[in-house]
């Protein structure tokens, strides 16, 4: 049904201006209040959670909406990063990532695409990547004797992603996360060169058709190595699998697992044991597809009541974001001999973008390192040495804004400092 089906829901949109900060009842001060970094960046309605529902309803009505450069602008100047759904779903029943990323779809199915995101999309179709393909997908791997999934039947499959996977900078983090599974004694695997983009990043940019095709490749390795579970790194990986992978019912029973989740179930169940002493004071940075994205899909049939609410037989449950991987990633940190965690203003369901998410990255670097450097301003003032994340894109544009910026922040994934720990 793509857009139509959640006409209802953009109609509900009463111009509250809620979609644009934290809800009131958690906001400490005007300097960490706003939520979306769109309309905090732009400072235009439309470029808000409830403009584009605004838009939405538009593009439905009988006169339509014609696609315009600023239009454009506007649909494709937003993270996906879902902070004003969570908002408004603080005290409201309505969708409203869902029909932003329709939105999306909707503007690709025309034709109207960003020529960068274009760009973008030819590599994944041309390669499986979503990044530039730097020599050999698994060439990280080298010498550390893993077992190639493509071949062998695993309990576990490690599914790396494409930054880890070709960047040099990021491929740490891979090479981190495969010794501390072979630390624990995991019966796991990689695809190796086999290995494909999950597609998420490609859904945010509005290429459902890719996202499809890419996850119908995902689950045929999930299947040819027998894996029950899959683990990523990458918070993006991580949403793909857990969530779109379910939300267009092709998920099954698999089980999956960001490697802060697992490591937090290795150490509980005495797999793993950090004896090395970390020192440092640190805050945590929720990525928004780990948070508030991640959490489980919700699925619903039914149909509205007759009359003016917007009431539902059987009630529609809503995704509010506070089912996301939040203790985890804090546990493993707590864990960890020698580290101070202080929290930022804007965490959880309420964090703060890194600025990479959406194809902004792509299509508009400079907004996106702008979000970066709101949210590195905002990790200084906890007065903590490091910020620590769990996603390669969160700590690659944490990287890129501080290197403008001058700070002294040092950035982390949590993978580096298990590692170090042990």
């Amino acid at each position: 049904m793509g857009l139509e089906q959640y006409k209802g829901d953009m109609a509900m949109c009463c111009r509250c201006s809620c979609c644009k900060f934290i809800p009131m009842q958690r906001v400490s001060g005007l300097q960490y209040a706003n939520v979306c970094p769109s309309i905090a960046k732009y400072e235009f309605h439309a470029y808000s959670g409830g403009g584009r529902m605004n838009i939405g309803t538009a593009m439905l009505s009988e006169e339509g909406l014609p696609y315009t450069d600023k239009l454009l602008d506007i649909i494709y100047n937003c993270q996906m990063c879902g902070a004003c759904g969570v908002s408004c779903n603080y005290a409201m029943d309505m969708e409203v990532q869902e029909p932003i990323n329709e939105i999306r779809i909707k503007a690709v199915q025309d034709g109207q695409t960003n020529p960068a995101l274009e760009k973008v999309i030819r590599n994944l179709r041309k390669e499986g990547s979503m990044v530039p393909a730097r020599g050999k997908r698994g060439a990280w791997a080298s010498g550390l004797k893993l077992k190639n999934a493509a071949k062998e039947k695993v309990d576990v499959l490690y599914h790396v992603g494409c930054l880890t996977s070709y960047d040099p900078e990021m491929q740490k983090l891979a090479r981190a996360a495969a010794k501390i599974l072979q630390k624990a004694g995991v019966d796991f695997g990689i695809a190796g060169d086999s290995e494909t983009c999950c597609g998420g990043r490609a859904y945010q940019m509005g290429y459902e058709k890719d996202f499809l095709n890419q996850a119908k490749k995902n689950m045929a390795m999930v299947r040819k190595c027998g894996a029950r579970t899959v683990v990523t790194t990458c918070a993006d990986g991580y949403q793909a699998f857990k969530v779109l992978y379910d939300k267009y019912k092709m998920k099954g029973d698999l089980e999956v697992l960001h490697i802060s989740e697992y490591i937090d179930r290795l150490l509980q169940e005495g797999r793993l044991k950090l004896r090395k002493k970390v020192d440092l004071s640190v805050t945590y940075h929720d990525p928004c597809r780990l948070g508030r994205m991640g959490e489980p899909w919700i699925h619903w049939e039914g149909k509205k009541i007759p009359g003016d609410r917007f009431v539902f037989d059987p009630p529609k449950q809503y995704r509010r974001g506070s089912n996301g991987i939040y203790e985890p990633p804090r546990n493993v940190l707590k864990s960890i001999a020698g580290v101070k965690l202080t929290e930022m203003t804007r965490i959880r369901e309420y964090s703060w973008c890194c600025g990479a998410g959406g194809g902004v990255n792509e299509s508009n670097p400079e907004f996106a390192k702008w979000t970066a450097k709101e949210r590195i301003d905002e990790a200084v003032s906890t007065g903590a040495e490091a910020i620590v994340t769990a996603c390669p894109w969160c700590e690659k544009t944490f990287n890129e804004a501080i290197g403008e910026t001058g700070s002294s922040l040092k950035v982390y994934d949590i993978v580096e400092l298990v590692e170090n720990a042990l």
